[in-house]
């Protein structure tokens, strides 16, 4: 189901991420972050299969471009099958009206050409990306209006075991909106905007920008 806050607005520059489910009782979560104002005011959430959410986000994505005029950049991360699902929404953008994210290499030893869709959440990345969204909501740099992912956000806690602390769901918890968010907020750093024709809107932050 989605929940939306406010209108979609033509200028409106968005980046998507997409938490996917890891099985049965678990949900899907996909958070629409404004580049433009920097708020989140639709947010996917329901407990499905990826395959389902996928045939849902699409026409969504192909809407906010139409409305927009701005492609919206989206990333699934890669896990649970959001690699597979990734690759076949690529394959249902025949109109170009999306652009799905190339991931850095960031705590990878892949070759220095090769390109890899959607976002990985790795032992280099997990930590800067959950301190860096609590962080900016912290300074209310961001505004986060949807109550669920609030409240998933209360309810993460640090792990302690006798090699490292993590930062995660306390039992009985869900983590897919946090996920998504923090995803969202690095794709805000570091995604190009492109317009609907294909020319930069904004800076082309193609280069990562030493954020980590």
């Amino acid at each position: 189901m989605f929940r939306q806050y406010r209108e979609i607005e033509p200028n409106e520059a968005f980046v998507v991420a997409v938490d996917t489910s890891s099985g049965v009782g678990d949900y899907c979560a996909a958070q629409f972050l404004s580049r433009t104002k920097i708020d989140v005011p639709l947010v996917y959430h329901e407990k499905t299969i990826a395959t389902n959410m996928t045939n849902i986000l699409f026409p969504i994505l192909e809407k906010i471009s139409d409305k927009t005029g701005i492609k919206p950049t989206i990333a699934y991360e890669r896990n649970n099958g959001g690699n597979f699902e990734m690759e076949r929404l690529a394959s249902m953008n025949r109109l170009g009206k999306f652009e799905i994210f190339k991931m850095p290499t960031i705590g990878r030893e892949d070759p220095p050409d090769s390109v890899r869709y959607g976002w990985d959440t790795n032992s280099a990345t997990r930590p800067a990306m959950l301190g860096q969204v609590n962080e900016a909501i912290y300074n209310k740099v961001r505004r986060i209006y949807d109550k669920p992912t609030i409240e998933e956000m209360f309810s993460f806690v640090i792990v302690q075991t006798s090699s490292s602390r993590k930062a995660q769901a306390e039992s009985g918890s869900h983590d897919d909106l946090v996920m998504s968010l923090a995803i969202a907020w690095q794709l805000y750093q570091i995604a190009p905007v492109l317009l609907s024709e294909g020319e930069p809107a904004l800076n082309d932050f193609t280069e990562y920008k030493n954020i980590w």
